[in-house]
């Protein structure tokens, strides 16, 4: 008579599986990560952007308002 606690189940059957899932850790880390980083990267250092517009805004720009008198 079979003894109902026969493993099943092979070595390399196993470690597949535990790949499998250490890859699928991995690949779920890396897109957690990109929904962390920032949506956009601008080409000029002091430009962002504008979440009303959606258009670029240079920080180091001044504007002058007219002067009244």
């Amino acid at each position: 008579m079979a003894s109902s606690g026969k493993k099943k189940t092979t070595m390399a059957k196993l470690t597949r599986e535990s790949r499998l899932r250490e890859r699928r850790l991995d690949k779920q880390a890396k897109k957690d990560a990109r929904k962390l980083a920032p949506a956009r990267h601008s080409e000029w250092p002091g430009e962002t952007i504008d979440a009303t517009t959606s258009e670029p805004s240079r920080t180091g720009a001044t504007e002058h308002a007219p002067e009244s008198q």
